[in-house]
């Protein structure tokens, strides 16, 4: 098996070369990354790339966005990302295609190399592996958002979607403005709809995810 390592420290670069060549794989390119990662799976077309999730300049998640840039510019590609962390806004992006072939899991449930050789197999021929800890963020993620809402946000955003104002909410309700206006923000804070909307925009939205 070709593979391309992206990981910043010299020293995790280094030992998953030396173990992946034990097992019999070849280590095409080694880059420290994300422009590099792209560039490396460009050029040497790998059957799996492994990717660490923070990496230079920010070290946030650079890793995580080459990853999908990756399978943007080359869908199949193999990615199988080894972090310390859980990064779910682009962990979610790379397996939205549910293509396969996509692995994340943390450094620190990598402790057999046994376990890590059957997730590069696995992930090389077109499987999905991913960390216990992965699954639960990105099942958080995807749970229904209305169901953070309280019962008055509810009867809020129904009155919303009806057409009301706040002003004809707050009568029917028999609250202030001002209350009407505190669960507004609550409900938009809720469903993640922020204020680079404007506020009409935001209301539109808000009904939307009440309809669906």
């Amino acid at each position: 098996m070709r593979v391309v390592v992206a990981d910043d420290s010299v020293l995790l670069r280094e030992g998953l070369q030396l173990i992946l060549a034990d097992a019999g794989h070849g280590v095409v390119a080694a880059v420290g990354d994300g422009p590099s990662l792209v560039g490396a799976v460009a050029e040497h077309a790998p059957d799996l790339s492994i990717v660490d999730v923070r990496m230079p300049p920010t070290h946030t998640d650079e890793g995580l966005r080459a990853a999908v840039e990756v399978r943007r510019c080359t869908p199949g590609a193999r990615i199988l990302v080894l972090s310390q962390y859980v990064e779910v806004s682009y962990a979610d992006e790379l397996l939205a295609t549910g293509d396969g072939g996509v692995g994340y899991l943390l450094k620190d449930r990598v402790s057999e190399l046994g376990g890590f050789l059957d997730a590069v197999a696995t992930v090389a021929d077109g499987g999905t592996v991913l960390d216990p800890q992965v699954v639960a963020q990105l099942m958080r993620r995807r749970r229904d958002p209305l169901e953070q809402l309280t019962p008055r946000e509810r009867e809020v955003l129904a009155a919303m979607a009806e057409g009301l104002s706040n002003t004809a909410i707050a009568a029917r309700l028999h609250v202030t403005e001002g209350g009407v206006e505190k669960h507004t923000q609550r409900i938009f804070a809720k469903l993640d709809l922020h204020g680079d909307d404007d506020r009409q925009h935001r209301r539109v939205k808000a009904v939307l995810a009440f309809l669906r």
